[in-house]
């Protein structure tokens, strides 16, 4: 018996020598598209940035990125042929960063079945478009464009608040709502205003970015602005012009203010004209879908994060942040405190109806809240706002 029992043991020695170990988990390589500069301190820095926090919190991940994917940078480049090239690298999971990659992206999602694919801001899963290895991810920027709004109010002399918008959609159609109802609920439930007295405007440039010859100069837009008494400059697309005419006015004298849009550390080019900045925080909202993608348990989704108002600047919780800027006084940050409070606690609940649409039809009727699905399909800017609602 010892002399089997001996043999048995030599033998399992010598397969544990001639039979290779599992190999070790594949580290996960994933792709990010951006459609502007991963530089820009706007919309594509902040998405590159939460590229490099997965990095960061996910050993092994690797991230490959390509920007300035859009047709004035990149003419005749395409999605599909992008995506060709990042699975010839070894991504297996791609992000594309602009709702002007859905077409593409989609077409890409098809033709690549083995890969998985995230479209950020899309909403085929929600339209039933997408393919089966397709899923959507966004956040809701709405509240924190409603906190903007309400820091324009509480700081505006003129009563006249502008709103420098990128291109007409549904996404940039609701969230300039959003910062009109922060906007108006400052303006006449904490200064006691008139309704009336307020003037929202909304001027579109026609792209997320300057793009010469293409779009209106976001700079001369919000030199317009500033020159017609508008004081405070909301900004709605993905760079920080209108912080940086609001910082000159200054100079010049003018006490105007602005809101930049996207990045967190936006502000920090011009602080004494900034008022805060609504922004994403990309890392929190990745990391996630990384992680499933990478054990095998993601599921094509329409996922629509809300802010964590209990940590809202938390780099490591929030998926949308707002920090106050150096121009918003002592006394309007207090309030907005409370207000951003009241919005995390329901006490203050702006998509409640009564809300009108801008031609005059119901948006949401009086004793119900907007869903989800209406608040995404959103055809028009509200009753009180100047501005176009389609491009012409």
């Amino acid at each position: 018996m010892r002399r089997i029992l001996s043999s048995l043991a030599a033998l399992a020695f010598c397969l544990a020598l001639v039979v290779p170990a599992p190999a070790a988990e594949k580290p996960l390589t994933f792709g990010m598209l951006l459609v502007g500069p991963y530089n820009d301190k706007g919309y594509s820095q902040a998405q590159y940035e939460g590229g490099k926090y997965v990095e960061a919190h996910l050993p092994g991940a690797k991230m490959l990125y390509l920007d300035k994917l859009n047709p004035a940078d990149r003419p005749g480049v395409t999605v599909p042929q992008v995506v060709d090239d990042l699975a010839a690298k070894g991504a297996t999971l791609i992000f594309a960063g602009s709702d002007d990659m859905k077409d593409g992206i989609r077409e890409a999602a098809e033709q690549h079945p083995d890969l998985t694919f995230i479209q950020i801001s899309g909403d085929d899963v929600l339209t039933g478009k997408a393919p089966k290895n397709m899923g959507n991810l966004f956040s809701k920027m709405e509240y924190a464009k409603m906190m903007a709004g309400f820091s324009a109010a509480m700081t505006t002399k003129t009563g006249k608040i502008a709103f420098l918008g990128p291109l007409i959609n549904d996404e940039t159609r609701r969230l300039a709502d959003a910062a009109y109802l922060g906007a108006r609920y400052a303006w006449e439930k904490v200064r006691g205003q008139k309704a009336g007295d307020l003037s929202f405007k909304v001027t579109w440039i026609g792209f997320w970015f300057n793009i010469p010859g293409v779009t209106s100069d976001p700079n001369q837009v919000a030199g317009s602005f500033f020159d017609q008494g508008y004081d405070v400059v909301i900004s709605g697309i993905d760079t920080p012009e209108a912080l940086t005419v609001a910082a000159a006015r200054r100079k010049a004298g003018a006490d105007v203010h602005a809101l930049p849009y996207d990045y967190k550390d936006a502000c920090a080019s011009a602080p004494e004209a900034c008022l805060g900045v609504p922004y994403f925080n990309w890392g929190p909202a990745l990391l996630p879908i990384v992680k499933d993608v990478a054990d095998g348990t993601w599921k094509p989704d329409f996922v629509w994060l809300a802010p964590d108002f209990a940590a809202l600047n938390d780099p490591d919780k929030s998926p949308v942040g707002f920090l106050p800027g150096q121009g918003l006084s002592p006394e309007n940050k207090k309030a907005l405190d409370q207000f951003t409070a009241d919005l995390g606690s329901g006490k203050v609940n702006l998509f409640a109806g009564p809300l009108a649409y801008q031609d005059g039809t119901v948006f949401v009727p009086a004793g119900r809240t907007a869903t989800d699905k209406e608040l995404w399909f959103c055809p028009q800017l509200l009753h009180g706002m100047e501005g176009a609602s389609a491009s012409k």
